[in-house]
């Protein structure tokens, strides 16, 4: 695949995929469930994946590299879980604990739900087929993070909210800087499924509404 080709993927998937879907939601009545169309442009980079010859399909999953990932993971986790409770405890207190206190039940149904619908197909295409795709545009390893996570990042948009952008940002890095470290969706899913349920657990999960909770909600009462 040509250069011009892939930066023209690029633009088009990571960035005028979700300009169109926030504009959908702000200027028509149209109302597209994000996860489906989600799990649609996964499913292409899936396929994608498989039709490179020197893919490694280990990077799919590679659960042999979460132990050793473990001495990152957990206290990257504990750490930064702590300084976000500690600010929604001091700058948003009526927002602490509010989805699971409300909504003990589908709280429990999202915290497994979630990282299968939600984290994975991420982690798939802003992981693993955008480190193995792209390689060529972005060279150093850096480089290569920094794209991941403003291209991660930049998704959110969908939320129209600022804080949502800035957090998956510097999630982003972590797990992007994860999986380059271990070649592991499976270690940086992890660490991306721990935050990402430690959010809507915590009282942030209004802020990451629409895509995920809203669609998960459809799904489970059918």
């Amino acid at each position: 695949m040509s250069r011009a080709a892939l930066i023209a993927e690029l633009i088009i998937l990571f960035i005028l995929l979700p300009l169109g879907y926030r504009y959908t939601l702000v200027h028509t009545s149209i109302k597209i469930p994000a996860l489906p169309l989600l799990w649609v442009v996964t499913g292409y980079a899936y396929w994608q994946l498989l039709r490179t010859p020197h893919f490694d399909r280990i990077a799919l999953w590679n659960g042999a590299a979460v132990s050793d990932s473990l001495k990152f993971i957990v206290p990257v986790f504990l750490v930064l879980a702590l300084l976000m409770w500690l600010g929604v405890h001091r700058f948003a207190p009526e927002l602490e604990w509010n989805f699971i206190r409300e909504h003990p039940k589908f709280w429990a149904i999202v915290m497994v739900a979630y990282p299968v619908l939600s984290v994975y197909p991420q982690g798939l295409l802003y992981r693993t087929f955008f480190f193995e795709r792209y390689a060529v545009l972005f060279p150093q390893k850096w480089l290569m993070i920094l794209a991941s996570a403003a291209a991660f990042a930049f998704l959110h948009i969908i939320f129209r909210n600022s804080l949502a952008v800035a957090l998956t940002f510097g999630g982003g890095l972590l797990f992007a800087a994860l999986y380059a470290e271990t070649n592991s969706l499976a270690a940086s899913g992890l660490l991306h499924a721990l935050f990402g349920c430690w959010l809507f657990t915590v009282g942030l999960g209004q802020y990451f509404y629409h895509g995920t909770i809203a669609t998960l909600s459809t799904v489970m009462k059918r």
